[in-house]
């Protein structure tokens, strides 16, 4: 996994802005730490930073191609491609010599043959960026469900891009402006496709490939959810899903680096990592190491609330002892959550407020800095709710029949609004009911379907495509950010479109079909699994409950109210602030409690970092 980088311009010779060049690479150093790169042309600059997984020796990037004695074309990119040593025996067929092992090459040789259609040949999760010297041509590829980020910036005689904003915003061209529309995407977890928060900036869209030349800038879909009747039977239908996920955990635990699994102790990592334990030991490689995470003493005051009906820790020890992998815990203390040199990293990984996430990032960003410190790559379960149809909102008839996307409906939706403490006239000249409405009918509008569809398999449809098209993506970028921020790559088997194609068209009625969240992926992984994981009911990513993190909050918060400097003052109604600073403490602490001091806290942090100018 990497970073990368680059510039376009048909009006300036980029040979003699090295510095710039550099400057924006190395703000993907984190990305890449193990090694970086740059290549300029006379009207690009393109830059790289490593993180080695395959061919450690080889694969360095920039990577260019030459014939006769010329480049021809210059790749840089970031992921994995899975299915790259039979593309490269493909290519082998059709005449081409590779130098290295590494799927980089793969992916330059498979442009050089194919051209542009050489993304319908890829399995993986990439974002990369091609320039083709023969037609002064930049070509930047986002794989099909989003994984890996890549944002573009047009400029009047070219591009910038990168894997995070903040390559971008490091070229003097890229202003530091937010508009209503980007507060608002950061304030609503709605997330629009293409859809940036700086001004001027877009997001490739997942599955979505974008050209930049002399005539101007491109964009093209290659790939998209469509609907399509499913043939299959039940029992046919589980069958295929456990003959892919086999396939794809294989391919996935493929890696010169050590390996190991993101462990829950719910289905889906569960489920993964039972699959990989099993590969492995087919292959004759070893135990699967394993990591989990909670918070000191959380497990034994741990207590259930809307989204958490149990503690994680018992269903881990089940799955570990089950799959006989080699698992360690990772222990949390509350308050280090809240510590600001902790809260500055996790900022400077985002790039945006830790908004609606709360301790999530915090807590993450601590998992994956421990794990990185043992392994260099980690699989992981997210998605399978979005695709099989793990939360409880799927189930709850009133979020189903709710005019707005169902994670946002109900009580669910106080878990993901930060807006308590915001000001009045802010909000409502920001209109956010107006732009969710609008948002959710712009979901609508994308959503495929079949004339055949019955209303209730119409209706689940549509929900099912809104979380594979906008929930996952929040929920990619945060693992991705907090994952690449300590060098770990994090791969995720569900997200394998071969089987989001599959399981998207798969009845509703199947999906559910023993009347439990997720029916179709745990009969396909029974046989792997204890019968606790089987029986256990959705939980998410663990929060702490501990007051002493409300209290570091709150701390954070009186020095924001107190200092008429504080750059998110004039957003925050201060009345409401200090009366919830009044609020006394409880027995636990719930994140719906802290949603308004995590985006009060943010706001001042991310505008204070990023000197971000507010054009409302």
């Amino acid at each position: 996994m990497c970073g990368i980088a680059g510039w376009v311009s048909f009006e300036r010779d980029l040979r003699e802005q090295r510095a710039i060049a550099e400057a924006m690479t190395e703000t993907m150093a984190l990305r890449g730490p193990d090694a970086g790169g740059l290549w300029l042309d006379q009207h690009v600059a393109l830059g790289h930073r490593r993180l080695s997984i395959i061919d450690l020796e080889g694969g360095s990037q920039p990577m260019a191609a030459e014939r006769d004695g010329r480049s021809v074309a210059c790749l840089v990119y970031t992921g994995e491609v899975y299915n790259f040593r039979e593309l490269r025996a493909e290519l082998q067929g059709l005449g081409h010599a590779f130098r290295t092992r590494s799927d980089t090459e793969v992916v330059l040789h498979a442009y050089l043959q194919w051209g542009e259609a050489m993304v319908d040949r890829l399995n993986g999760m990439y974002a990369f960026a091609i320039w083709d010297t023969r037609e002064e041509r930049l070509l930047l590829v986002r794989d099909r469900m989003g994984v890996k980020p890549l944002y573009y910036y047009p400029l009047p005689d070219g591009a910038l891009f990168g894997s995070e904003p903040k390559a971008i915003l490091a070229h003097p061209q890229a202003k530091r402006r937010v508009t209503a529309d980007g507060l608002r995407e950061m304030l609503d977890l709605v997330k629009t496709p293409e859809a940036a928060v700086f001004a001027g900036m877009h997001e490739v869209r997942p599955g979505q490939a974008v050209s930049v030349d002399r005539r101007g800038l491109r964009k093209r879909r290659y790939w998209q959810l469509e609907a399509r009747e499913h043939a299959d039977d039940l029992p046919a239908t589980i069958r295929r899903v456990r003959e892919l996920l086999d396939d794809i955990v294989e391919r996935q635990i493929v890696a010169d680096v050590p390996l190991c699994s993101l462990l829950s102790g719910g289905l889906d990592s569960s489920a993964i990592t039972a699959l990989a334990a099993i590969s492995m030991r087919r292959q004759g490689k070893g135990a699967v190491r394993s990591f989990s995470v909670d918070f000191v003493k959380h497990g034994t005051d741990f207590e259930a609330d809307f989204l958490r009906g149990s503690s994680d820790a018992p269903f881990v020890r089940d799955l570990a002892a089950h799959a006989g992998t080699e698992h360690r815990e990772i222990l949390l203390q509350s308050r280090e959550l809240a510590d600001p040199a902790l809260r500055a990293a996790v900022l400077g990984a985002q790039d945006l407020p830790p908004a609606y996430w709360g301790d999530m990032l915090p807590s993450l960003y601590k998992l994956f800095e421990a794990i990185r410190a043992q392994s260099t790559v980690a699989l992981s379960g997210e998605s399978a709710d979005e695709l099989f149809g793990g939360y409880r909102w799927f189930h709850d008839d009133s979020a189903i029949a709710a005019d707005t996307f169902p994670w946002l409906a109900g009580t669910s939706g106080s878990f993901f609004d930060g807006r308590s403490l915001l000001a009045p006239e802010l909000l409502n000249r920001l209109d956010m009911a107006g732009f969710r409405r609008d948002s959710y009918a712009q979901a609508l509008a994308e959503t495929p379907r079949l004339a055949s569809d019955t209303p209730k398999e119409r209706r689940m449809r549509e929900i099912s495509h809104m979380h594979l098209t906008r929930l996952v993506q929040a929920l990619l970028d945060r693992k991705d950010r907090m994952s690449m921020a300590v060098g770990l790559e994090v791969r995720v088997p569900f997200c394998d479109h071969r089987l989001v194609e599959y399981v998207f068209n798969a009845p509703w009625s199947m999906k559910h079909f023993d009347g439990r969240e997720k029916s179709l992926l745990r009969a396909a992984c029974r046989d792997a699994l204890p019968e606790s994981i089987l029986q256990r009911v959705k939980s998410p990513y663990p929060a702490t409950q501990d007051p002493a993190y409300e209290k570091a909050l709150r701390e954070g918060l009186i020095r924001v109210l107190d200092d008429a400097r504080s750059p998110a003052l004039p957003l925050l109604d201060k009345t409401a602030a200090w009366k919830l600073l009044d609020r006394p403490f409880g027995k636990t602490s719930a994140p719906p409690e802290r949603a308004g001091l995590e985006m009060a806290l943010g706001l001042d942090e991310w505008l204070r970092h990023h000197q971000a100018a507010l054009d409302l």
